[in-house]
């Protein structure tokens, strides 16, 4: 890594942080703003996390090509600059369309943001680094999102609106940090991607169609897409319903199992970067998929009834702490594999459309809600099934990488070198 990219990344990982600390003043908070504060019906609070889901799912397919185009440093200060005026409107706005609208340009911003950070992160980085890079980002996320939520909760009180003005202020205000950072990053003038495909004339501005031509590509949304629903989707809504309508399980004690899958990602995130950067990222994912597996599980003994209530607590915390297992193994094993898959000139247009996944999954996590607290035993049957389809959709993945894009650690080794059979097995095949 030379001392330009070396730089450039030390600036967005401190943007990077600063953005997450700013936005864990408000999200735990933004349904009591919604319903208690601003006093929106039920249906509407809910539907200001329909309208980020909606903002997000709106801007996604267009900020691809944006980014390949244009650069993602322009792309990043753009939408950091919509989200802090979301933000801002957000903590002001009184009424049902103003917060809704609101919502939705905050969404949009955070969503546009992630796919181009994860391209400079790529540019700024090297075969070599980019796992490490990754995980960082993830670490800083999640400790960033930690504090700004234990703060928040400090300031917060629903007895006085101006906290919440405040917590969306100080939002705001990161999101504007992010943009100054941002701004004087000073990228490499040549992306620093090896391995990627070389870019076909006769494909040039072939976006989405080239994409979904890309078998391994469409393989890997696939498994994404399932990764995100049967764990992120969950969090908040079906599992937050099982453990409190089957589990018996208190808000209270539902806050302190998010903050023990915050910590387990934070305590775990470089120990399990050991342990998986020179193994195959198919398996790892593989692993992951077991991992979980056994989380649903033992999510089910805290239903069953046949314990205390300390037990039934206990399991239901052990169970968001292993999912925060998973998600530090997966954190330098995605995003990673998102840029040596993308062809040359591409890698924007690929991050957009992980992102994308990713928030389609998330917007439709909540329809595990009515199984898991009408059929409790039924769900979580459900996501046990899910999670063993991850590691054998992983698996199946893994026969459409190539030996250095399932282990990035081979990339010196002799064994690959010439392999122009193995090359042409990564290159887009119609699905």
């Amino acid at each position: 890594m030379t001392k330009v990219m070396g730089a450039a990344m030390r600036r967005i990982q401190a943007g990077n942080a600063l953005t997450a600390f700013g936005i864990g003043f408000t999200v735990p908070f933004l349904y009591v703003y919604a319903a208690k504060v601003r006093e929106l019906d039920p249906m509407w609070a809910t539907g200001t996390f329909m309208a980020f889901a909606l903002g997000a799912l709106l801007a996604l397919p267009f900020t691809g090509r944006v980014i390949d185009r244009r650069g993602p440093v322009p792309v990043v200060i753009g939408a950091a600059v919509v989200a802090s005026f979301g933000a801002l409107s957000l903590g002001l706005s009184t009424g049902v369309v103003a917060i809704l609208l609101s919502a939705l340009a905050l969404g949009a911003g955070q969503a546009v943001m992630q796919p181009a950070l994860a391209t400079m992160i790529v540019r700024c980085s090297t075969p070599s680094t980019r796992t490490r890079a990754f995980a960082l980002q993830f670490f800083m996320q999640n400790l960033g999102l930690g504090i700004g939520g234990l703060i928040g909760g400090l300031i917060v009180d629903e007895s006085r609106p101006g906290s919440f003005t405040l917590l969306f202020g100080i939002e705001a205000v990161m999101f504007l940090v992010l943009a100054g950072v941002i701004a004087t990053v000073r990228m490499p003038q040549v992306p620093a991607i090896s391995n990627a495909l070389a870019k076909d004339a006769a494909q040039k501005g072939g976006g989405w169609k080239r994409l979904m031509e890309h078998k391994a590509m469409v393989q890997f949304c696939v498994l994404g897409f399932v990764l995100f629903f049967a764990c992120y989707g969950q969090f908040e809504s079906g599992l937050a319903a099982f453990g409190t309508e089957a589990a018996g399980i208190s808000p209270s004690t539902l806050g302190f199992a998010l903050a023990a899958n915050t910590g387990a990602i934070v305590l775990a995130q470089f120990v399990v970067l050991r342990l998986v950067e020179n193994h195959r990222r198919s398996r790892v994912i593989a692993l992951v998929g077991l991992l979980w597996t056994g989380a649903w599980l033992i999510a089910a003994f805290s239903g069953l009834g046949h314990g205390s209530a300390v037990m039934a607590a206990a399991a239901f915390v052990t169970t968001y702490a292993l999912f925060g297992i998973g998600e530090a193994m997966l954190s330098p094993t995605l995003a990673p594999l998102v840029a040596d898959l993308a062809p040359e000139g591409s890698v924007g247009q690929y991050n957009s459309a992980f992102a994308l996944v990713k928030q389609m999954a998330l917007a439709l996590g909540p329809l595990g809600v009515p199984l898991a607290a009408g059929l409790p035993m039924l769900y979580i049957g459900v996501f046990v099934l899910v999670s063993l389809g991850i590691a054998g959709l992983a698996l199946r993945l893994g026969k459409q990488l190539t030996p250095v894009q399932d282990n990035p650690s081979l990339a010196g080794s002799t064994i690959v070198a010439g392999s122009v059979e193995q090359a042409k097995a990564s290159e887009p095949v119609p699905a």
